[in-house]
């Protein structure tokens, strides 16, 4: 694997939606870790396919999502260059340099 520059596009994937009946059941599983709010005007959530659900969560991210909702879509994009071993992050909040805590981190 070689350096990875700015702005490149990392995944593209496919994600499953759900709508706000199916959350409470979702939440009473492992899914509910993995699981992205889906952006609209209803309470919908996403489970996103491909390798999505595992990137782990920095507020110093390198990599950003984006959801495409007519598509179903997310896509994962870097932020800056990543060196060659570097691990690629998301910030779980939506937005690369957002450092409001987490869900998990919130007290």
């Amino acid at each position: 694997m070689e350096d990875i520059p700015a702005g490149e596009i990392i995944e593209v994937s496919p994600v499953i939606v759900m709508n706000a009946k199916d959350r409470p059941h979702l939440d009473q599983t492992l899914l509910h870790d993995y699981i992205f709010e889906w952006p609209g005007t209803e309470k919908k959530c996403c489970m996103a396919l491909g390798y999505i659900p595992i990137y782990n969560h920095s507020y110093q991210a390198n990599c950003e999502y984006e959801m495409d909702n007519e598509n179903e879509l997310m896509t994962i994009k870097t932020v800056r260059e990543i060196k060659k071993g570097e691990e690629l992050f998301l910030n779980y909040n939506g937005e690369w340099n957002d450092s409001r805590p987490v869900w998990f981190e919130a007290t």
